[in-house]
């Protein structure tokens, strides 16, 4: 295990000790380091005009069907703040045509992680758009027809949309917001504070056809699934809904803390609600992604096995250790064909962020290096997120190594 990953692991209980540790450990190492260059065939496709622009999450292409066109949002300000109540525009680059940029709108419910889960709608992917929002006092979701410009506004969010494009998923963003900073919204003070385990739904089922809502599971179903002694005086809370492939199943990350402890357990259901299953229970898992319908990649630590990378077979306790010597958490995502994986980390010790592309039986080699400021870190950081291209020929980041959020563009 890496020195960072060591650090990291012991000071896991007490992250407000982590936070000041890390930084006074990277910033001895900033100061005698001389590498800030970054590293990799990687292509500013933003501009430098002041405002800051990123996508958000890892687990959408910001590309659409032809890989022309390239969605993401500017932003004024993205480091004082993780759920800014100003609004940001919703931009359309394409490439093109001299990365010509094109508001297509704004949005008043965004993060600086995970944006206005801003992404192409399916099935076609390019016809139209979908991102959160907030009017008329609560969040919402719009869908945006690109030619046009009509909308069609839905009276929830979304969380994980269906390829099919005719469902998504949705939890309560203003819990997540006061429990875990940057992924969810301010707009709304969260009404389930004070309660452990509240009585109220924490996933709904959206049907984006009709716009109808359904409740599907609460912190209940959770609590009384598979019951931890821990769980009954932590507070609990869900979070990284991801929809499989065929929009059968999908996972989401059960969590609870207690005291400043934080478990986590990933738990797969039917889209249903039906056929919760345990897929990984060993106190941490992180961040996930399907591989198919019936496997998942998630960095973990599993208690026999350590930390790092694990493909699951779901409904299952089958798993295989990928890249054992990769202990760095990140977000991993399987190319269109499945051959190969991209991953990032976070700041090392030199404050420099890598990103890593691999086949399941092959090394992990650097795509690209680049340096993290100081200006962004912990709750306002900016994570690189790749993601694919949809021909599975490149690749996107956020990065702010030149002082400000951009989109860059590479080849893997």
């Amino acid at each position: 295990m890496g020195i960072e990953s060591k650090i990291n692991t012991i000071f896991q209980r007490f992250p407000y000790v982590r936070k000041i540790v890390k930084r006074l450990y990277q910033s001895i190492f900033v100061l005698v380091s001389r590498k800030r260059e970054s590293y990799g065939n990687l292509v500013q496709l933003t501009p430098n005009d002041g405002n800051e622009y990123f996508f958000g999450y890892y687990d959408k292409s910001p590309w659409d069907a032809s890989d022309r066109y390239v969605l993401c949002l500017q932003a004024k300000c993205t480091w004082k703040d993780v759920a800014p109540k100003e609004s940001a525009n919703i931009v359309l680059i394409d490439t093109e045509n001299n990365n010509t940029m094109r508001i297509l709108g704004k949005t008043h419910a965004w993060n600086v992680q995970q944006g206005c889960m801003l992404q192409w709608l399916g099935p076609d992917f390019q016809s139209k758009i979908l991102f959160n929002d907030f009017r008329d006092e609560q969040y919402c979701s719009v869908i945006l027809t690109i030619d046009t410009l009509e909308e069609r506004v839905i009276d929830m969010p979304v969380y994980s949309v269906a390829q099919s494009g005719d469902f998504a998923l949705t939890l309560d963003f203003s819990r997540l917001h006061r429990m875990r900073k940057g992924y969810g919204y301010s707009n709304i003070p969260d009404k389930t504070m004070g309660k452990l385990i509240p009585e109220s739904p924490c996933i709904w089922k959206i049907d984006l056809i009709s716009g109808n809502t359904t409740p599907l599971l609460s912190y209940n179903d959770f609590y009384k699934f598979e019951t931890r002694k821990e769980m009954s005086s932590a507070e609990n809370k869900v979070n990284h809904i991801m929809i499989s492939p065929s929009g059968s199943r999908f996972m989401v990350l059960h969590r609870w803390m207690h005291g400043q402890r934080k478990y986590s357990r990933l738990v797969t259901c039917n889209t249903d609600g039906t056929g919760m299953y345990n897929l990984l229970d060993d106190d941490m898992v992180s961040h996930c992604n399907w591989k198919n319908d019936d496997e998942i990649i998630a960095f973990a630590n599993k208690k026999n096995s350590g930390v790092g990378y694990y493909l699951l077979r779901d409904k299952t306790n089958d798993f295989k250790h990928l890249w054992p010597g990769l202990d760095r958490d990140g977000h991993p995502s399987y190319s269109p064909d499945l051959s190969l994986v991209l991953t990032d980390t976070y700041p090392d010790r030199a404050r420099m962020s890598s990103v890593y592309c691999m086949g399941e039986n092959e090394d992990p080699h650097v795509v690209a290096k680049v340096f993290m400021p100081f200006k962004y870190d912990n709750d306002t950081r900016c994570d690189l997120h790749p993601r694919w291209r949809r021909d599975g020929n490149g690749l996107c980041i956020d990065s702010v190594k030149f002082g400000k959020r951009s989109l860059f563009i590479g080849r893997v």
